[in-house]
């Protein structure tokens, strides 16, 4: 008998597999970057088809198996809506995600950043500041996985991972040396 966990996921990504199958690309809390498999999710009687839509949030029921991780179950905390550019904003970092995090490693820190960053950019209320949660967002990823110091930069961005307004102007006045940092660590990974 296996194990059964459940945890709260983004879905970062999937791809279709055979004629009804899916494979998921999960950040999760407790168990960092997971890709699962859910069995008949493409089926229009599928319970779990609108919980794992792309870039949405969701409680998963995940089973360690001999071939990896399966989907048993999920249920929707936040589906992709709201402005068109704050998804477009999201599906860039799941891009950057899915490219520099590989294999499956609990990090807090940057479920946190991703899952506030998801639902600030999912709301419609903040459509004048997308650009500044994107690049405050890829910023806390690079910081996270070692490829930007706190130091190089002499912030306290990366001492929380709210998008409050304090945050965000700081992130404004110094958007330049951010940016500069940001292109400067993506092209050192070779990735």
């Amino acid at each position: 008998m296996y194990q059964k966990y459940h945890t709260e996921a983004l879905v970062l990504g999937s791809r279709e597999l055979g004629e009804a199958d899916k494979t998921f690309s999960l950040y999760t809390r407790d168990f960092g970057l997971v890709r699962a498999r859910a069995s008949a999710v493409r089926n229009e009687r599928s319970k779990m088809r609108y919980a794992l839509q792309k870039y949405s949030r969701a409680n998963v029921s995940l089973v360690k198996g001999k071939r990896g991780w399966r989907a048993a179950g999920a249920s929707a905390m936040q589906n992709a809506t709201g402005d068109i550019r704050g998804v477009e904003a999201f599906a860039r970092i799941c891009e950057l995600v899915l490219r520099l995090v590989h294999g499956e490693e609990k990090n807090d820190y940057l479920f946190a950043a991703l899952a506030e960053a998801h639902e600030v950019l999912m709301s419609d209320q903040n459509t004048d500041v997308i650009g500044v949660i994107e690049i405050v967002c890829v910023a806390r990823i690079l910081y996270t996985l070692g490829y930007i110091s706190n130091e190089a930069l002499s912030t306290a961005l990366f001492t929380h991972t709210a998008y409050t307004g304090e945050s965000l102007l700081e992130a404004e006045t110094m958007k330049d040396k951010l940016l500069s940092s940001i292109n400067k660590a993506i092209a050192e990974t070779q990735l």
